[in-house]
């Protein structure tokens, strides 16, 4: 059974960083397209970051620069990075992959 689990995420300060951790059972995260898709309130979902198969990374326009994905193949997990949070990036983040199969939400809070 394919499986994807978060956790991490959290509170912190603007300027501040956080990590979220997704781990994947029945399937590889080498060989699959792992994303990170967020949820602002009152907001439709957005594509924080995409690490595709080959290596390759996206980024969303608001999130390029602060945010880095990343996987460990050993561990079967993909990582996503935030540094120098911004209040906008408070949302409800979920992990996916190949957008077919998605975990848990986990909350990011960033505020003063």
């Amino acid at each position: 059974e394919m499986q994807v689990v978060e956790s991490g995420g959290g509170w912190a300060q603007p300027g501040g960083s956080l990590r979220i951790s997704c781990a994947a059972f029945g399937f590889t995260v080498s060989s699959s397209a792992m994303s990170f898709i967020r949820q602002a309130p009152g907001k439709g979902l957005e594509g924080a970051s995409t690490l595709y198969d080959n290596g390759t990374a996206f980024y969303a326009d608001t999130t390029e620069g602060r945010f880095a994905i990343s996987r460990d193949n050993a561990k079967n997990m993909v990582f996503l990075t935030m540094i120098s949070l911004k209040p906008e990036d408070a949302a409800v983040y979920c992990c996916a992959a190949d957008m077919a199969y998605w975990g848990n939400e986990t909350s990011v809070t960033v505020s003063s």
